[in-house]
C-alpha cells in the first residue's frame, strides 16, 4: 500500500490498490454493518473484474462505510500513522491522521532544517484531488498541515523525495497509477466513492 495515497486517497486506496482486501479483516472486524456492507461491495468489484463483460453498474461506497473499514483495522496503514479518517466532497478527499513522524521515517535522518517539522507526533490533514478515468488514478496534493499550520510545498516535496519515495517509488504529490480489478472510473462525490468497472 502506499503510504501518502493511504492518507490522501483512503477510499481508492482500500477499493482499489489492495489485491485482496478482504483477507486482511479479522472476524472481529465483521461485527458493523457498514464494515460488512463495505466487505460485500469489495468481493463485488473483485469477483466482477474476473468475469469477460463485467456489470458496469456503479459501485457506491459511502464514508461511513469507508471510515468504518480502516477503524475495523482490515487496512494496515504504515508504521506511525494512526487513527485515519476520511471525508469526500465532489473531486476532493480530506483525510486526518494523527501520524508518529519519527516512527514514520524509521530512523532516517537529514540535516536539512526545513525538514526538522516532520519529527514527532502531529496531526495531520491532507487535501487533495481525486479521480479515475481511463483505467488510471490521478491525487494532486492541494495542501497538507500539521497541528493546524500548513506546510509549504517545497517542504512536503522535500519530504516526499526524502522519506517516502524510496520506501514507495511512484508516490509524490501528484501522482497517476493504473486502477487494478478493471475499474475505468473513480468519482469522489459529498460523502461518497463511485466506481464504474468496464
Amino acid at each position: 500500500m502506499r503510504l501518502f495515497l493511504t492518507l490522501v486517497l483512503g477510499a481508492i486506496t482500500v477499493l482499489t490498490l489492495t489485491n485482496d482486501p478482504l483477507a486482511q479483516v479479522s472476524s472481529s472486524s465483521k461485527s458493523s454493518a457498514a464494515v460488512a456492507s463495505m466487505e460485500r461491495k469489495l468481493q463485488h468489484i473483485q469477483s466482477n473484474a474476473k468475469v469477460s463483460q463485467p456489470d458496469q453498474t456503479p459501485t457506491e461506497f459511502t464514508e461511513q462505510e469507508v471510515n468504518a473499514y480502516f477503524a475495523s483495522g482490515a487496512v494496515k496503514p504504515p508504521a506511525g500513522v494512526q487513527s485515519v479518517m476520511f471525508q469526500g466532497q465532489p473531486e476532493v478527499v480530506t483525510a486526518t491522521a494523527r501520524v508518529d513522524f519519527d516512527q514514520l521515517k524509521a530512523g532516517h535522518r537529514s540535516s536539512n532544517p526545513l525538514l526538522s517539522m516532520f519529527s514527532g507526533i502531529h496531526d495531520v490533514v491532507v487535501a487533495a484531488h481525486v479521480r479515475g478515468a481511463g483505467g488510471q488514478g490521478y491525487v494532486n496534493v492541494d495542501t497538507v498541515s500539521l497541528d493546524g499550520v500548513e506546510i509549504p510545498r517545497f517542504a512536503l516535496q522535500m519530504f516526499v523525495e526524502k522519506y517516502l519515495q524510496p520506501k514507495y517509488p511512484g508516490v509524490g504529490l501528484d501522482s497517476k497509477f493504473a486502477l487494478p480489478n478493471r475499474i475505468d472510473t473513480a468519482k469522489v462525490g459529498l460523502h461518497k466513492l463511485t466506481i464504474t468497472q468496464k
